[in-house]
Protein backbone atom coordinates (compact mmCIF):
# COMPACT_ATOMS: atom_id res chain seq x y z
CA UNK A 1 0.00 0.00 0.00
CA UNK A 2 3.04 2.31 0.11
CA UNK A 3 2.60 3.16 -3.56
CA UNK A 4 -1.05 3.98 -3.05
CA UNK A 5 -0.37 6.33 -0.16
CA UNK A 6 2.49 8.06 -1.95
CA UNK A 7 0.22 8.54 -4.95
CA UNK A 8 -2.04 10.83 -2.92
CA UNK A 9 -0.14 13.96 -3.91
CA UNK A 10 0.65 12.97 -7.48
CA UNK A 11 -2.18 14.56 -9.43
CA UNK A 12 -0.47 16.74 -12.06
CA UNK A 13 -3.00 18.10 -14.52
CA UNK A 14 -3.30 20.37 -17.49
CA UNK A 15 -7.05 20.57 -17.73
CA UNK A 16 -10.14 20.81 -15.56
CA UNK A 17 -9.71 19.47 -12.02
CA UNK A 18 -10.74 15.85 -11.59
CA UNK A 19 -11.17 13.52 -8.69
CA UNK A 20 -9.18 10.32 -8.84
CA UNK A 21 -10.26 7.33 -6.81
CA UNK A 22 -8.01 4.39 -6.01
CA UNK A 23 -9.22 1.26 -4.27
CA UNK A 24 -7.82 -2.23 -3.96
CA UNK A 25 -10.09 -5.17 -4.81
CA UNK A 26 -9.76 -7.76 -2.10
CA UNK A 27 -10.12 -11.50 -2.53
CA UNK A 28 -13.59 -11.26 -1.02
CA UNK A 29 -14.75 -8.72 -3.60
CA UNK A 30 -17.21 -10.25 -6.02
CA UNK A 31 -18.14 -8.97 -9.46
CA UNK A 32 -21.64 -8.31 -8.24
CA UNK A 33 -20.60 -6.25 -5.26
CA UNK A 34 -18.03 -4.27 -7.22
CA UNK A 35 -20.40 -3.43 -10.03
CA UNK A 36 -23.04 -2.33 -7.51
CA UNK A 37 -20.53 -0.12 -5.76
CA UNK A 38 -19.41 1.33 -9.08
CA UNK A 39 -22.96 2.14 -10.10
CA UNK A 40 -23.75 3.86 -6.82
CA UNK A 41 -20.48 5.65 -5.92
CA UNK A 42 -17.10 4.05 -5.69
CA UNK A 43 -15.78 7.10 -3.84
CA UNK A 44 -17.75 6.07 -0.75
CA UNK A 45 -14.82 4.01 0.60
CA UNK A 46 -11.67 5.04 -1.29
CA UNK A 47 -8.13 4.28 -0.27
CA UNK A 48 -6.94 7.42 -1.99
CA UNK A 49 -9.09 10.35 -2.95
CA UNK A 50 -8.19 13.84 -4.04
CA UNK A 51 -8.71 16.62 -6.52
CA UNK A 52 -6.04 17.31 -9.08
CA UNK A 53 -4.84 20.91 -8.73
CA UNK A 54 -4.60 22.85 -11.95
CA UNK A 55 -1.36 24.55 -10.90
CA UNK A 56 0.53 21.32 -10.27
CA UNK A 57 3.48 20.89 -12.62
CA UNK A 58 4.57 17.33 -12.02
CA UNK A 59 6.75 15.83 -14.73
CA UNK A 60 7.27 12.23 -15.81
CA UNK A 61 10.76 12.41 -14.29
CA UNK A 62 9.13 12.67 -10.84
CA UNK A 63 7.99 9.04 -11.17
CA UNK A 64 11.50 7.59 -11.53
CA UNK A 65 10.78 6.75 -15.16
CA UNK A 66 13.75 5.81 -17.34
CA UNK A 67 15.41 9.10 -18.43
CA UNK A 68 15.43 7.92 -22.04
CA UNK A 69 11.64 7.55 -21.96
CA UNK A 70 11.27 10.97 -20.33
CA UNK A 71 13.53 12.51 -22.99
CA UNK A 72 11.64 10.82 -25.83
CA UNK A 73 8.36 12.17 -24.50
CA UNK A 74 9.89 15.62 -24.11
CA UNK A 75 11.01 15.46 -27.73
CA UNK A 76 7.34 15.05 -28.63
CA UNK A 77 6.34 17.95 -26.38
CA UNK A 78 4.91 15.72 -23.63
CA UNK A 79 6.26 16.77 -20.23
CA UNK A 80 3.44 16.86 -17.67
CA UNK A 81 1.23 13.85 -16.93
CA UNK A 82 -2.54 13.89 -17.03
CA UNK A 83 -4.38 12.89 -13.83
CA UNK A 84 -5.08 9.30 -14.91
CA UNK A 85 -1.40 8.93 -15.78
CA UNK A 86 -0.26 10.46 -12.51
CA UNK A 87 -2.38 8.06 -10.50
CA UNK A 88 -1.67 5.00 -12.62
CA UNK A 89 2.12 5.25 -12.88
CA UNK A 90 3.09 4.74 -9.20
CA UNK A 91 0.91 1.64 -8.99
CA UNK A 92 1.72 0.19 -12.42
CA UNK A 93 5.47 0.76 -12.08
CA UNK A 94 5.26 -1.34 -8.90
CA UNK A 95 3.82 -4.21 -11.00
CA UNK A 96 0.40 -4.15 -9.33
CA UNK A 97 -2.56 -5.22 -11.49
CA UNK A 98 -4.75 -2.25 -12.40
CA UNK A 99 -8.30 -1.53 -13.49
CA UNK A 100 -8.23 1.99 -14.95
CA UNK A 101 -11.55 3.69 -15.53
CA UNK A 102 -11.46 6.97 -17.45
CA UNK A 103 -13.21 8.53 -20.39
CA UNK A 104 -11.83 9.20 -23.82
CA UNK A 105 -9.21 11.91 -24.24
CA UNK A 106 -7.80 11.60 -20.72
CA UNK A 107 -4.42 10.13 -21.68
CA UNK A 108 -4.84 6.48 -20.74
CA UNK A 109 -2.33 5.22 -23.30
CA UNK A 110 0.78 6.54 -21.57
CA UNK A 111 -0.71 5.45 -18.25
CA UNK A 112 -0.06 1.85 -19.28
CA UNK A 113 2.47 2.51 -22.04
CA UNK A 114 5.23 3.83 -19.79
CA UNK A 115 5.06 0.82 -17.40
CA UNK A 116 5.19 -1.51 -20.43
CA UNK A 117 8.35 0.16 -21.72
CA UNK A 118 9.91 0.47 -18.28
CA UNK A 119 9.88 -3.29 -17.74
CA UNK A 120 11.22 -4.36 -21.14
CA UNK A 121 14.47 -6.33 -20.81
CA UNK A 122 16.61 -4.92 -23.60
CA UNK A 123 19.43 -7.38 -22.87
CA UNK A 124 17.29 -10.46 -23.49
CA UNK A 125 18.02 -12.59 -26.56
CA UNK A 126 14.55 -14.15 -26.47
CA UNK A 127 12.70 -13.16 -29.67
CA UNK A 128 9.29 -13.74 -28.07
CA UNK A 129 7.34 -10.56 -27.20
CA UNK A 130 7.62 -9.39 -23.60
CA UNK A 131 4.45 -7.27 -23.60
CA UNK A 132 1.05 -7.40 -25.30
CA UNK A 133 -1.59 -4.71 -25.74
CA UNK A 134 -5.00 -5.76 -27.06
CA UNK A 135 -7.30 -3.16 -28.66
CA UNK A 136 -10.79 -3.57 -30.16
CA UNK A 137 -10.23 -1.72 -33.45
CA UNK A 138 -7.52 -1.31 -36.05
CA UNK A 139 -7.42 2.47 -35.61
CA UNK A 140 -6.97 2.23 -31.85
CA UNK A 141 -4.28 -0.44 -32.20
CA UNK A 142 -2.37 1.83 -34.57
CA UNK A 143 -2.71 4.78 -32.20
CA UNK A 144 -1.46 2.79 -29.19
CA UNK A 145 1.49 1.43 -31.17
CA UNK A 146 2.42 4.92 -32.37
CA UNK A 147 2.44 6.24 -28.79
CA UNK A 148 4.58 3.33 -27.60
CA UNK A 149 7.03 3.78 -30.48
CA UNK A 150 7.31 7.49 -29.70
CA UNK A 151 7.98 6.93 -26.01
CA UNK A 152 10.42 4.04 -26.60
CA UNK A 153 12.27 5.59 -29.53
CA UNK A 154 15.49 6.36 -27.68
CA UNK A 155 15.63 2.91 -26.12
CA UNK A 156 15.26 1.17 -29.47
CA UNK A 157 12.19 -0.77 -28.35
CA UNK A 158 10.61 -2.74 -31.20
CA UNK A 159 6.83 -2.44 -31.40
CA UNK A 160 4.81 -4.54 -33.85
CA UNK A 161 1.21 -3.76 -34.80
CA UNK A 162 -0.89 -6.70 -36.00
CA UNK A 163 -4.45 -6.50 -37.31
CA UNK A 164 -6.54 -7.67 -40.19
CA UNK A 165 -6.52 -6.12 -43.62
CA UNK A 166 -2.73 -6.30 -43.81
CA UNK A 167 -0.65 -9.06 -45.32
CA UNK A 168 0.54 -11.82 -43.01
CA UNK A 169 4.08 -12.05 -44.32
CA UNK A 170 5.56 -8.80 -42.91
CA UNK A 171 4.03 -9.51 -39.50
CA UNK A 172 5.32 -13.10 -39.48
CA UNK A 173 8.78 -11.94 -40.56
CA UNK A 174 8.90 -9.36 -37.76
CA UNK A 175 7.87 -11.97 -35.18
CA UNK A 176 10.63 -14.31 -36.38
CA UNK A 177 13.24 -11.56 -36.01
CA UNK A 178 11.94 -10.73 -32.54
CA UNK A 179 9.95 -7.82 -31.12
CA UNK A 180 9.57 -6.42 -27.62
CA UNK A 181 5.91 -5.34 -27.73
CA UNK A 182 2.96 -6.56 -29.80
CA UNK A 183 -0.14 -4.39 -30.20
CA UNK A 184 -3.07 -5.96 -32.02
CA UNK A 185 -6.72 -6.77 -32.43
CA UNK A 186 -8.04 -10.06 -31.05
CA UNK A 187 -8.78 -11.83 -34.34
CA UNK A 188 -5.36 -11.44 -35.93
CA UNK A 189 -3.60 -12.20 -32.63
CA UNK A 190 -5.43 -15.52 -32.35
CA UNK A 191 -4.78 -16.35 -36.00
CA UNK A 192 -1.02 -15.79 -35.63
CA UNK A 193 -0.94 -17.72 -32.37
CA UNK A 194 -2.84 -20.68 -33.82
CA UNK A 195 -0.46 -20.73 -36.78
CA UNK A 196 2.43 -20.95 -34.27
CA UNK A 197 3.94 -17.65 -35.39
CA UNK A 198 3.08 -15.75 -32.20
CA UNK A 199 4.27 -17.18 -28.88
CA UNK A 200 2.85 -15.31 -25.88
CA UNK A 201 4.27 -17.61 -23.21
CA UNK A 202 7.05 -15.12 -22.36
CA UNK A 203 4.73 -12.13 -22.09
CA UNK A 204 5.32 -10.33 -18.80
CA UNK A 205 2.81 -7.48 -19.25
CA UNK A 206 -0.68 -7.61 -20.76
CA UNK A 207 -2.93 -4.62 -21.37
CA UNK A 208 -6.60 -4.77 -22.36
CA UNK A 209 -7.54 -1.34 -23.72
CA UNK A 210 -11.15 -0.22 -24.15
CA UNK A 211 -12.40 -3.45 -22.61
CA UNK A 212 -16.03 -2.33 -22.67
CA UNK A 213 -15.83 -1.83 -26.43
CA UNK A 214 -14.43 -5.34 -26.79
CA UNK A 215 -17.44 -6.56 -24.84
CA UNK A 216 -19.80 -4.65 -27.15
CA UNK A 217 -18.13 -6.14 -30.22
CA UNK A 218 -18.33 -9.68 -28.85
CA UNK A 219 -14.59 -10.10 -28.30
CA UNK A 220 -14.54 -11.35 -24.71
CA UNK A 221 -14.26 -15.06 -25.70
CA UNK A 222 -11.31 -14.15 -27.93
CA UNK A 223 -9.74 -12.11 -25.15
CA UNK A 224 -10.03 -15.04 -22.78
CA UNK A 225 -8.27 -17.29 -25.32
CA UNK A 226 -5.46 -14.76 -25.58
CA UNK A 227 -5.12 -14.41 -21.81
CA UNK A 228 -4.84 -18.21 -21.50
CA UNK A 229 -1.84 -18.12 -23.86
CA UNK A 230 0.14 -15.71 -21.67
CA UNK A 231 2.28 -16.37 -18.60
CA UNK A 232 0.34 -16.84 -15.33
CA UNK A 233 2.89 -14.54 -13.66
CA UNK A 234 2.03 -11.66 -15.96
CA UNK A 235 1.31 -8.09 -14.91
CA UNK A 236 -2.19 -7.23 -16.16
CA UNK A 237 -3.73 -3.81 -16.73
CA UNK A 238 -7.32 -3.34 -17.90
CA UNK A 239 -8.68 0.01 -19.04
CA UNK A 240 -12.35 0.68 -19.68
CA UNK A 241 -14.66 3.67 -19.80
CA UNK A 242 -17.45 1.72 -18.08
CA UNK A 243 -17.43 -1.34 -15.85
CA UNK A 244 -20.26 -3.71 -16.78
CA UNK A 245 -20.51 -6.99 -14.88
CA UNK A 246 -18.84 -9.04 -17.63
CA UNK A 247 -15.73 -6.84 -17.49
CA UNK A 248 -15.56 -7.11 -13.71
CA UNK A 249 -15.87 -10.89 -14.00
CA UNK A 250 -13.02 -10.90 -16.53
CA UNK A 251 -10.89 -8.89 -14.12
CA UNK A 252 -11.62 -11.27 -11.27
CA UNK A 253 -10.70 -14.27 -13.42
CA UNK A 254 -7.39 -13.03 -14.80
CA UNK A 255 -6.13 -10.39 -12.36
CA UNK A 256 -4.62 -10.60 -8.89
CA UNK A 257 -6.03 -8.11 -6.37
CA UNK A 258 -6.27 -5.33 -8.95
CA UNK A 259 -6.20 -1.71 -7.88
CA UNK A 260 -9.22 0.19 -9.21
CA UNK A 261 -8.35 3.70 -10.39
CA UNK A 262 -11.17 5.92 -11.50
CA UNK A 263 -10.76 9.41 -12.94
CA UNK A 264 -13.85 11.57 -12.49
CA UNK A 265 -14.79 15.20 -12.43
CA UNK A 266 -15.42 17.09 -9.22
CA UNK A 267 -19.13 16.27 -9.30
CA UNK A 268 -18.32 12.57 -9.41
CA UNK A 269 -19.43 11.94 -12.96
CA UNK A 270 -16.94 10.30 -15.29
CA UNK A 271 -18.65 11.74 -18.38
CA UNK A 272 -18.66 15.31 -17.16
CA UNK A 273 -15.23 16.33 -18.35
CA UNK A 274 -15.91 15.34 -21.94
CA UNK A 275 -19.35 16.96 -21.87
CA UNK A 276 -18.29 20.20 -20.16
CA UNK A 277 -15.24 20.70 -22.36
CA UNK A 278 -17.48 20.83 -25.42
CA UNK A 279 -20.05 23.45 -26.37
CA UNK A 280 -23.08 21.59 -27.66
CA UNK A 281 -25.85 22.50 -30.08
CA UNK A 282 -28.78 20.27 -30.97
CA UNK A 283 -30.89 20.96 -34.04
CA UNK A 284 -33.93 19.19 -35.47
CA UNK A 285 -33.00 19.07 -39.15
CA UNK A 286 -34.70 17.89 -42.30
CA UNK A 287 -32.93 15.06 -44.10
CA UNK A 288 -32.89 16.95 -47.41
CA UNK A 289 -31.30 20.01 -45.79
CA UNK A 290 -28.58 18.36 -43.70
CA UNK A 291 -25.74 18.53 -46.24
CA UNK A 292 -26.50 22.20 -46.87
CA UNK A 293 -26.36 22.85 -43.11
CA UNK A 294 -23.07 20.97 -42.79
CA UNK A 295 -21.59 22.95 -45.69
CA UNK A 296 -22.41 26.21 -43.96
CA UNK A 297 -21.19 25.03 -40.56
CA UNK A 298 -17.86 24.09 -42.17
CA UNK A 299 -17.40 27.78 -43.05
CA UNK A 300 -17.67 28.97 -39.45
CA UNK A 301 -14.97 31.31 -38.19
CA UNK A 302 -11.86 29.70 -36.71
CA UNK A 303 -12.98 26.20 -37.63
CA UNK A 304 -10.19 23.66 -37.55
CA UNK A 305 -10.34 19.96 -38.36
CA UNK A 306 -13.86 18.54 -38.29
CA UNK A 307 -15.29 15.04 -37.92
CA UNK A 308 -18.79 14.29 -39.22
CA UNK A 309 -20.29 11.13 -37.75
CA UNK A 310 -22.92 9.04 -39.51
CA UNK A 311 -24.69 5.89 -38.47
CA UNK A 312 -24.14 3.91 -41.67
CA UNK A 313 -21.34 3.28 -44.15
CA UNK A 314 -23.50 4.29 -47.10
CA UNK A 315 -24.31 7.65 -45.52
CA UNK A 316 -20.65 8.32 -44.71
CA UNK A 317 -19.60 7.71 -48.32
CA UNK A 318 -22.50 9.76 -49.70
CA UNK A 319 -21.94 12.77 -47.45
CA UNK A 320 -18.18 12.81 -48.12
CA UNK A 321 -18.81 12.77 -51.88
CA UNK A 322 -21.38 15.57 -51.68
CA UNK A 323 -19.06 17.74 -49.58
CA UNK A 324 -16.23 17.12 -52.04
CA UNK A 325 -18.55 18.25 -54.86
CA UNK A 326 -19.16 21.45 -52.91
CA UNK A 327 -15.45 22.21 -52.78
CA UNK A 328 -14.48 20.90 -49.33
CA UNK A 329 -11.44 18.73 -48.74
CA UNK A 330 -13.36 15.75 -47.36
CA UNK A 331 -12.60 12.05 -46.94
CA UNK A 332 -14.67 9.14 -45.64
CA UNK A 333 -13.70 6.47 -43.13
CA UNK A 334 -15.86 3.36 -42.82
CA UNK A 335 -15.77 -0.40 -42.88
CA UNK A 336 -16.30 -0.86 -46.62
CA UNK A 337 -12.92 0.73 -47.31
CA UNK A 338 -9.82 -1.39 -47.62
CA UNK A 339 -7.25 -0.95 -44.88
CA UNK A 340 -4.97 1.02 -47.19
CA UNK A 341 -7.75 3.49 -47.99
CA UNK A 342 -8.66 3.82 -44.31
CA UNK A 343 -5.09 4.61 -43.34
CA UNK A 344 -4.77 7.00 -46.28
CA UNK A 345 -7.83 8.94 -45.06
CA UNK A 346 -6.51 9.13 -41.50
CA UNK A 347 -3.05 10.26 -42.61
CA UNK A 348 -4.51 12.91 -44.88
CA UNK A 349 -6.69 14.13 -42.00
CA UNK A 350 -3.81 14.23 -39.53
CA UNK A 351 -1.56 15.96 -42.04
CA UNK A 352 -4.18 18.57 -42.87
CA UNK A 353 -4.53 17.61 -46.53
CA UNK A 354 -8.22 17.14 -45.80
CA UNK A 355 -9.95 18.96 -42.99
CA UNK A 356 -13.26 17.09 -42.97
CA UNK A 357 -13.49 13.41 -42.08
CA UNK A 358 -16.88 11.74 -42.50
CA UNK A 359 -16.82 8.59 -40.37
CA UNK A 360 -18.94 5.88 -38.88
CA UNK A 361 -18.43 4.81 -35.28
CA UNK A 362 -15.46 2.70 -36.37
CA UNK A 363 -13.61 6.00 -35.88
CA UNK A 364 -15.09 6.86 -32.50
CA UNK A 365 -12.40 4.75 -30.83
CA UNK A 366 -8.80 5.33 -31.69
CA UNK A 367 -8.77 8.67 -33.48
CA UNK A 368 -6.56 11.01 -31.48
CA UNK A 369 -5.97 14.01 -33.71
CA UNK A 370 -5.01 17.44 -32.44
CA UNK A 371 -6.85 20.60 -33.49
CA UNK A 372 -10.24 18.94 -34.01
CA UNK A 373 -12.48 21.90 -33.24
CA UNK A 374 -15.88 20.64 -34.43
CA UNK A 375 -17.77 17.34 -34.30
CA UNK A 376 -21.02 17.04 -36.23
CA UNK A 377 -23.40 14.18 -35.52
CA UNK A 378 -25.05 13.93 -38.93
CA UNK A 379 -27.31 11.25 -37.48
CA UNK A 380 -28.32 11.06 -33.83
CA UNK A 381 -26.25 8.57 -31.80
CA UNK A 382 -28.01 5.48 -30.52
CA UNK A 383 -27.18 6.06 -26.84
CA UNK A 384 -25.36 8.35 -24.44
CA UNK A 385 -22.21 6.23 -24.50
CA UNK A 386 -21.83 6.62 -28.26
CA UNK A 387 -22.60 10.33 -27.94
CA UNK A 388 -19.82 10.87 -25.39
CA UNK A 389 -17.30 8.93 -27.47
CA UNK A 390 -18.20 10.90 -30.58
CA UNK A 391 -17.96 14.36 -29.09
CA UNK A 392 -14.83 13.24 -27.23
CA UNK A 393 -12.93 13.59 -30.52
CA UNK A 394 -12.87 17.33 -29.76
CA UNK A 395 -12.18 19.11 -26.49
CA UNK A 396 -9.21 16.82 -25.81
CA UNK A 397 -6.19 17.40 -23.57
CA UNK A 398 -7.50 20.57 -22.00
CA UNK A 399 -8.86 22.15 -25.18
CA UNK A 400 -12.47 23.04 -25.87
CA UNK A 401 -14.59 22.16 -28.86
CA UNK A 402 -17.99 22.43 -30.48
CA UNK A 403 -20.41 19.55 -31.05
CA UNK A 404 -23.45 19.86 -33.32
CA UNK A 405 -26.07 17.11 -33.34
CA UNK A 406 -28.81 16.72 -35.94
CA UNK A 407 -31.94 15.05 -34.59
CA UNK A 408 -34.53 13.69 -37.00
CA UNK A 409 -38.18 13.79 -36.07
CA UNK A 410 -38.21 10.06 -35.33
CA UNK A 411 -35.08 10.39 -33.15
CA UNK A 412 -36.57 12.79 -30.62
CA UNK A 413 -37.24 10.07 -28.07
CA UNK A 414 -33.69 8.77 -28.49
CA UNK A 415 -32.29 12.24 -27.92
CA UNK A 416 -34.48 12.76 -24.85
CA UNK A 417 -32.91 9.65 -23.28
CA UNK A 418 -29.38 10.86 -24.08
CA UNK A 419 -30.15 14.27 -22.60
CA UNK A 420 -31.60 12.76 -19.45
CA UNK A 421 -28.71 10.33 -18.93
CA UNK A 422 -26.05 13.03 -19.35
CA UNK A 423 -28.08 15.86 -17.78
CA UNK A 424 -27.29 18.16 -20.71
CA UNK A 425 -30.18 20.55 -20.15
CA UNK A 426 -31.24 20.32 -23.81
CA UNK A 427 -34.46 18.26 -23.64
CA UNK A 428 -35.69 19.18 -27.12
CA UNK A 429 -33.93 19.96 -30.37
CA UNK A 430 -34.48 23.36 -31.96
CA UNK A 431 -36.09 23.17 -35.39
CA UNK A 432 -33.41 24.50 -37.72
CA UNK A 433 -32.83 24.95 -41.43
CA UNK A 434 -29.76 26.01 -43.40
CA UNK A 435 -31.23 29.53 -43.64
CA UNK A 436 -32.17 29.87 -39.95
CA UNK A 437 -30.62 33.00 -38.42
CA UNK A 438 -29.81 31.27 -35.12
CA UNK A 439 -27.64 28.70 -36.95
CA UNK A 440 -25.37 31.52 -38.11
CA UNK A 441 -25.24 33.25 -34.72
CA UNK A 442 -24.82 30.07 -32.66
CA UNK A 443 -21.84 28.82 -34.67
CA UNK A 444 -20.33 32.16 -35.73
CA UNK A 445 -20.95 31.60 -39.44
CA UNK A 446 -20.37 34.73 -41.55
CA UNK A 447 -23.57 36.28 -42.86
CA UNK A 448 -24.27 35.46 -46.48
CA UNK A 449 -22.45 32.10 -46.39
CA UNK A 450 -23.74 29.66 -48.98
CA UNK A 451 -23.53 25.88 -49.32
CA UNK A 452 -20.44 25.83 -51.55
CA UNK A 453 -16.90 26.71 -50.54
CA UNK A 454 -15.63 29.69 -52.57
CA UNK A 455 -12.81 28.75 -54.92
CA UNK A 456 -10.48 31.23 -53.23
CA UNK A 457 -10.77 29.21 -49.99
CA UNK A 458 -10.06 25.82 -51.55
CA UNK A 459 -6.46 25.70 -50.38
CA UNK A 460 -6.05 22.15 -49.07
CA UNK A 461 -4.42 19.48 -51.18
CA UNK A 462 -7.17 16.89 -50.82
CA UNK A 463 -7.21 13.14 -50.32
CA UNK A 464 -5.50 12.29 -53.60
CA UNK A 465 -2.39 14.16 -52.42
CA UNK A 466 -1.88 11.50 -49.72
CA UNK A 467 -0.24 8.43 -51.16
CA UNK A 468 -2.05 5.15 -50.54
CA UNK A 469 0.15 2.43 -49.08
CA UNK A 470 0.22 -1.04 -50.57
CA UNK A 471 -0.45 -3.25 -47.56
CA UNK A 472 -0.83 -6.55 -49.41
CA UNK A 473 -4.38 -6.59 -48.12
CA UNK A 474 -6.11 -9.88 -47.43
CA UNK A 475 -9.59 -10.53 -48.73
CA UNK A 476 -9.53 -7.54 -51.10
CA UNK A 477 -8.13 -6.91 -54.55
CA UNK A 478 -6.69 -3.57 -53.45
CA UNK A 479 -7.31 -0.69 -51.12
CA UNK A 480 -7.79 1.87 -53.87
CA UNK A 481 -11.02 3.60 -54.69
CA UNK A 482 -12.34 3.02 -58.19
CA UNK A 483 -12.76 6.76 -58.71
CA UNK A 484 -12.04 10.03 -56.95
CA UNK A 485 -15.68 10.37 -56.02
CA UNK A 486 -15.74 6.95 -54.46
CA UNK A 487 -19.08 5.30 -54.06
CA UNK A 488 -21.50 3.90 -51.57
CA UNK A 489 -22.39 0.53 -50.27
CA UNK A 490 -20.01 -2.33 -50.87
CA UNK A 491 -18.61 -1.16 -54.18
CA UNK A 492 -15.56 0.57 -52.73
CA UNK A 493 -12.41 -1.44 -52.24
CA UNK A 494 -13.77 -4.83 -52.91
CA UNK A 495 -16.26 -5.69 -50.25
CA UNK A 496 -16.90 -5.62 -46.56
CA UNK A 497 -13.76 -7.31 -45.35
CA UNK A 498 -15.12 -9.77 -42.81
CA UNK A 499 -14.59 -8.97 -39.13
CA UNK A 500 -13.88 -5.32 -39.56
CA UNK A 501 -12.85 -2.72 -37.04
CA UNK A 502 -15.80 -1.27 -35.24
CA UNK A 503 -19.50 -1.84 -35.34
CA UNK A 504 -19.96 -0.92 -38.95
CA UNK A 505 -17.32 -3.11 -40.49
CA UNK A 506 -19.51 -5.96 -41.59
CA UNK A 507 -18.09 -8.00 -38.72
CA UNK A 508 -15.81 -7.64 -35.77
CA UNK A 509 -12.28 -6.26 -35.62
CA UNK A 510 -10.42 -6.85 -38.78
CA UNK A 511 -8.40 -9.51 -37.05
CA UNK A 512 -9.84 -12.26 -39.23
CA UNK A 513 -11.12 -10.33 -42.23
CA UNK A 514 -10.28 -12.88 -44.84
CA UNK A 515 -7.42 -14.08 -42.71
CA UNK A 516 -8.05 -17.79 -42.67
CA UNK A 517 -6.59 -18.89 -45.96
CA UNK A 518 -5.76 -15.45 -47.37
CA UNK A 519 -5.05 -16.84 -50.82
CA UNK A 520 -8.52 -18.32 -51.07
CA UNK A 521 -10.32 -15.19 -49.90
CA UNK A 522 -8.31 -12.90 -52.16
CA UNK A 523 -8.55 -15.06 -55.28
CA UNK A 524 -12.19 -16.07 -55.23
CA UNK A 525 -13.74 -12.58 -55.28
CA UNK A 526 -11.68 -11.57 -58.31
CA UNK A 527 -12.61 -14.80 -60.13
CA UNK A 528 -16.26 -14.28 -59.33
CA UNK A 529 -15.97 -10.71 -60.53
CA UNK A 530 -14.47 -11.83 -63.83
CA UNK A 531 -17.04 -14.57 -64.27
CA UNK A 532 -19.81 -12.10 -63.63
CA UNK A 533 -19.05 -10.30 -66.86
CA UNK A 534 -18.96 -13.33 -69.21
CA UNK A 535 -20.64 -16.49 -68.03
CA UNK A 536 -24.07 -15.13 -67.09
CA UNK A 537 -24.47 -13.77 -70.64
CA UNK A 538 -23.51 -17.12 -72.17
CA UNK A 539 -26.04 -18.87 -69.95
CA UNK A 540 -28.78 -16.55 -71.16
CA UNK A 541 -27.78 -17.24 -74.76
CA UNK A 542 -27.94 -21.00 -74.19
CA UNK A 543 -31.42 -20.71 -72.74
CA UNK A 544 -32.52 -18.83 -75.80
CA UNK A 545 -30.77 -21.36 -78.08
CA UNK A 546 -32.07 -24.54 -76.49
CA UNK A 547 -35.27 -23.05 -75.23
CA UNK A 548 -37.38 -23.56 -72.15
CA UNK A 549 -36.63 -25.94 -69.35
CA UNK A 550 -34.42 -28.19 -71.43
CA UNK A 551 -31.86 -25.44 -71.81
CA UNK A 552 -32.06 -24.60 -68.10
CA UNK A 553 -31.55 -28.23 -67.16
CA UNK A 554 -28.47 -28.37 -69.37
CA UNK A 555 -27.08 -25.26 -67.65
CA UNK A 556 -27.78 -26.71 -64.23
CA UNK A 557 -25.91 -29.85 -65.20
Amino acid sequence: MTDLRSARAIHGARFAPSTLIVRRMSDSTTPETLSDVDREAVQATPDVEGTAPEAAQQTFADFNVNPEIVAALADAGIVHPFPIQAMTLPVALGRHDIIGQAKTGTGKTLGFGIPILEHIDLESDDPRPQALAVAPTRELAGQVAADLERAGKRLGIKVLTVYGGRAYEPQIEALKKGVHVVVGTPGRLIDLAQQKHLDLSATKTVVLDEADEMLDLGFLPDVEKIMAMTSPARHTMLFSATMPGAIVALARRYMTQPTHIRAMSEDGEADSHTVKATEQFVYRAHAMDKVEMVARILQAKDRGLTIVFSRTKRTAAKVADELADRGFAAASLHGDLGQGAREQALRAFRNGKVDVLVATDVAARGIDVTNVTHVINYQCPDDEKTYVHRIGRTGRAGNTGIAVTFVDWDDETKWAVINRQLDLGIPTATETYSSSPHLFTDLDIPEGTKGRLPRTQRTREGLDAEQIEDLGETGKSSGRRPSSRGGSGGGRDGGRGGRDGGRDGGGRDGGRSGNRGPERSSDQPSQAQGDGEGRPRRRRNRRRTHGGQAGQAQDAG
